[in-house]
C-alpha cells in the first residue's frame, strides 16, 4: 500500500523506456558523468527536453571524398610514371603529396565538425 501511495505522489508519473546496447549504455553514462549530473533520470530528461538532433545530408561530402580519392589515384599514377622514366623532381612530388595530405585533412576535419 505504501508503494502505491508513493507512486500517486510523484510529479512525474509517466514512465518511458529506452533500450541500448552495453556499449551505448557505457557511452551514455560517460556523457552523464561529464555533465556533472549524478541522477540518470534527471540527465535523460534534460537531454531529451533541451538536446537537439542534427540531421545532416552527407551526400555532398561523400561525392567530395570520392573525387579527392580519384585525385590521389591520379597523383600516384603520375609519380609511378615519373619514377619509371627517371624524369622526376623530388621536391615537386613531395609538394604534391603534402597538398594531397592537406586536402584529406581538411575533408576529414570538416566531416568531423558535422557529427
Amino acid at each position: 500500500m505504501n508503494e502505491q501511495n508513493n507512486l500517486q505522489n510523484r510529479t512525474r508519473s509517466v514512465q518511458m523506456i529506452v533500450r541500448a546496447t552495453p556499449e551505448e549504455k557505457g557511452f551514455i553514462l560517460k556523457k552523464m558523468e561529464q555533465s556533472g549530473l549524478e541522477n540518470f533520470n534527471l540527465y535523460a530528461l534534460k537531454m531529451l527536453i533541451t538536446g537537439s538532433v542534427k540531421n545532416v545530408d552527407f551526400t555532398h561530402y561523400h561525392e567530395l571524398a570520392k573525387e579527392v580519392s580519384r585525385i590521389g589515384t591520379n597523383i600516384n599514377q603520375i609519380v609511378k610514371i615519373a619514377n619509371t622514366n627517371g624524369n622526376i623532381n623530388k621536391r615537386e612530388i613531395e609538394e604534391l603529396k603534402n597538398k594531397m595530405e592537406e586536402l584529406w585533412r581538411l575533408l576529414k576535419s570538416s566531416l568531423s565538425g558535422l557529427q
